[in-house]
């Protein structure tokens, strides 16, 4: 092992926040879509942000995919600066998002091909092959994506979310318009690479018991703004539920009496 190297893994052995947000804002003319909000993504975590319709969560991904640049706010992903190490950065990480489009045109292979290529992929057609047989998508391997189902659209994205081994995965309701089977083998699957490989994983969901089971911290944001922050039970025992979804009810309903 050279001695960059070394170093490299003595670095990266010692961040343990893989991603820290610091008063991140984000405002489209007078309305601010995420209003100065801190948070930090642990090593080998999966952290949960959730909340009605318009809280801010998208753009907050957005805004670490560099999707969208911040209004004002400071990020930091595996330690750099999204904007002066954007490439080491974006070899290290993936997402899977319903709001991103796959290339229309292309098969479910080529997209997979186009995007192992683009990441670098060792030995491409292993990996391509494992990733189809893992999420079922062999039958429509040469199918254009202009004709899937959401369904299978949302599988193809998170194959090519799992191409380059990240050690950060960034979805966005990943299991969205899945049928029950393949959400539940989704999960299984993001909670093993989890506690084998230390992946970290920041996940959106509107699903409540999915978000409840499978997240190890959770952001609750509402207008922007982030309302409460911890444990599954901490959240629902502050807002007094019963579980996360009578606690995502009561705020959600809360709003619209005030609409």
């Amino acid at each position: 092992m050279t001695r960059n190297n070394t170093k490299n893994k003595i670095i990266k052995m010692i961040i343990e926040n893989v991603i820290e947000a610091r008063g991140l804002t984000k405002c489209f003319g007078q309305v601010c879509a995420v209003q100065n909000i801190d948070f930090e993504l642990r090593r080998g975590e999966i952290l949960g942000i959730l909340g009605p319709n318009g809280a801010g969560k998208t753009t907050t991904m957005h805004m670490l995919l560099g999707l969208t640049t911040p209004s004002s706010g400071e990020i930091k992903i595996l330690g750099l600066d999204p904007d002066k190490d954007r490439e080491e950065i974006l070899g290290r990480i993936n997402f899977s998002s319903s709001y991103v489009s796959l290339p229309y045109s292309l098969t479910v292979r080529e997209n997979l091909l186009v995007f192992a290529r683009l990441y670098s992929v060792k030995n491409k057609k292993e990996k391509i092959a494992e990733l189809l047989s893992l999420f079922q998508l062999e039958s429509i391997k040469n199918i254009p994506i202009r004709k899937l189902s959401s369904g299978q659209i949302t599988r193809v994205s998170l194959a090519k979310a799992l191409l380059n081994d990240p050690e950060i995965l960034l979805l966005d309701e990943p299991t969205a318009s899945l049928d029950p089977d393949i959400a539940d083998k989704t999960k299984k699957l993001l909670s093993d690479k989890k506690d084998r490989d230390g992946t970290s994983i920041l996940y959106t969901s509107h699903n409540m018991k999915e978000m409840e089971e499978l997240c190890d911290r959770l952001l609750f944001l509402d207008h922007g703004r982030i309302i409460a922050s911890g444990l599954p039970e901490d959240i629902i025992k502050k807002f007094g539920g019963e579980n996360l979804e009578e606690v995502f009810l009561k705020i959600a309903r809360k709003e619209q009496a005030q609409v």
